[in-house]
């Protein structure tokens, strides 16, 4: 059986809080930015969540987590292509993200690193980029084809 992935609800911000702290993840921002997160749910447990932070025409990818007892089972990947398939039907121009410890997994999907000279205002204005997330963090970037309008 494979966890059912689906938009977030209120309901499921603190679960989804514990997921982040138990990875060690930053918490800023995550309340604001629920409306577009996307959570892996199994047996009415959440084992993973991803969001995007949106900053006008780009966002922040970020919160990406699994459940350690979930890793290495693909979900990551799902919620990553379910989060990128959400910034196309937004029209998006591109998703940016920092990672202390995932830089390997992200270029699978499209994302190149950059500098944080590189990234929007809107996205370096947000508390990722300016507090949560250390100097050293790795930045990158995915240009998005968004959909085309019906």
């Amino acid at each position: 059986m494979t966890p059912v992935l689906r938009a977030a609800t209120v309901a499921d911000l603190r679960d989804i809080q514990t997921l982040l702290r138990d990875a060690q993840l930053p918490l800023d921002g995550v309340a604001g930015s629920l409306p577009t997160f996307i959570v892996a749910e199994y047996e009415g447990k959440l084992v993973g969540a991803a969001g995007l932070e949106l900053c006008g025409e780009d966002a922040l990818l970020r919160s990406v987590v699994v459940a350690q007892e979930w890793r290495s089972r693909g979900l990551g990947r799902e919620l990553v292509d379910r989060v990128i398939a959400e910034g196309n039907a937004r029209r998006l121009r591109a998703l940016y993200l920092l990672t202390t410890t995932a830089e390997q997994f992200f270029p699978a999907f499209g994302f190149e690193r950059t500098t944080r000279d590189g990234v929007p205002d809107a996205v370096r204005a947000t508390a990722e980029f300016e507090t949560a997330c250390p100097a050293s963090a790795t930045v990158m970037r995915k240009k998005l084809e968004p959909c085309a309008t019906p």
